[in-house]
């Protein structure tokens, strides 16, 4: 995969943990059911290559409602298909990420390119409404960015700039309110931290990975902020909601496997939470799925998580914690929500009653749609990727 890919706000965290689960070779532990959750939950995003070096074929327990009636490949040859969407008579609108490239291809047809970016570009949450294609693109490394555009493709082919996401990140940087890192120490324990562990605010970052559109208003996941922003018919931006720290207990295993002092086992560290998608739902409630900022590898658990936000006030629900690389949200018509778990290698259902089950084994699955009474997922995103269909009962 290209270099510097997903840069989701790398942290001092995330860098640290990273190099050290690679050179220990770590590996995901079995995939394990996600549940649901009544309250808020540790916060700043992992690239999309230390997901990469955290992916493994897992093990899956597919739970007790096998709802997954089979899957057709509807598009395959794909570069890093982490974003697309469902258009008008079944084309697929396509995210290449590792080919900086907007993809349509058309049902039975072959593909055409719709946009082309520079070597490096990311090309991201992707959403069609109405015939109008949104999506983003961000130019930077994990450790700084230096655009980050929403665009909008018109049905006759013109391509415009929305908002300039950069931009208001500098000015607001909304998650400045969250403090991350070992924030609450004894100070004889905390001046042995290593510096990366510090406490720090949240720092200016911008990586739109999932959009909606409804009513003139488009809704970004902003995974470098770790804020759900809005843009309106004018490209005016505001922020919705900040997601808040993800807070993980520290086990004497997490501590001695990155080499942390005696003193932090059984405390708290607040991760960043990243978003990576959001979709609408009943009412106009946004549901949004998060994944923390450190190590996906299994060292601490499976942390993603699937939230509902009311747009009007910023209010977060957290409905369901324990999954494995939450990159993508679907709802279907009876308010069930379907999440990609990526490192989970599985798509897990949360019903319209909370209640979490798997869905069906996948590989690799990152992007998650529903559209015309199907579930499509893209899969093996890290190699040569595709789109399937899914009938679900």
């Amino acid at each position: 995969m290209p270099d510097g890919y997903w840069e989701v706000s790398m942290t001092r965290w995330k860098t640290f943990t990273g190099v050290a689960a690679l050179s220990l070779g770590l590996a995901v532990a079995g995939a394990v059911p996600a549940s649901a959750h009544g309250s808020d939950t540790w916060g700043h995003g992992s690239s999309i290559r230390a997901l990469h070096r955290s992916w493994h074929p897992g093990h899956h327990h597919p739970g007790k409602v096998p709802v997954l009636r089979g899957t057709t490949t509807v598009a395959e040859h794909l570069a890093g298909p982490l974003t697309f969407d469902v258009g008008p008579r079944g084309s697929l609108v396509v995210g290449q990420a590792f080919a900086a490239q907007l993809t349509s291809i058309p049902r039975g047809g072959a593909p055409v390119s719709w946009y082309q970016g520079d070597e490096g570009t990311d090309v991201a949450a992707v959403s069609v409404h109405g015939g109008t294609t949104t999506f983003a693109t961000r130019v930077g490394d994990e450790m700084s960015v230096s655009s980050s555009l929403l665009l909008q493709r018109s049905p006759r082919g013109t391509i415009r700039q929305v908002a300039d996401l950069l931009a208001y990140e500098r000015a607001a940087n909304p998650d400045q309110v969250n403090t991350y890192g070992f924030t609450d120490l004894p100070a004889g324990c905390a001046a042995t931290l290593p510096p990366e562990f510090a406490p720090y605010p949240g720092a200016v970052d911008s990586h739109a990975y999932g959009s909606v559109t409804v009513h003139g208003v488009t809704y970004v996941a902003d995974a470098g902020a770790n804020a759900i922003l809005s843009v309106d018919r004018r490209g005016t931006v505001r922020t919705v909601a900040v997601l808040p720290p993800v807070e993980v207990t520290v086990t004497a295993e997490a501590a001695a496997l990155f080499g942390l002092p005696d003193c932090v086992v059984g405390e708290t560290y607040a991760f960043e939470p990243v978003p990576t998608d959001v979709e609408v739902g009943r009412h106009g409630a946004l549901y949004v799925t998060t994944l923390p900022g450190g190590p996906e590898d299994g060292s601490l658990g499976a942390n993603g998580a699937l939230h509902k936000i009311d747009p009007r006030t910023g209010k977060i629900r957290t409905l369901a914690t324990g999954f494995a690389g939450a990159t993508g949200v679907a709802l279907d018509p009876k308010g069930n929500a379907y999440v990609a778990e990526l490192v989970g290698n599985q798509v897990s259902v949360v019903t319209a009653h909370h209640k979490v089950r798997v869905l069906g084994a996948f590989t690799q699955p990152a992007g998650i749609e529903w559209a015309h009474g199907t579930l499509y997922v893209s899969t093996n995103v890290f190699g040569d990727g595709s789109i399937v269909a899914a009938k679900v009962r």
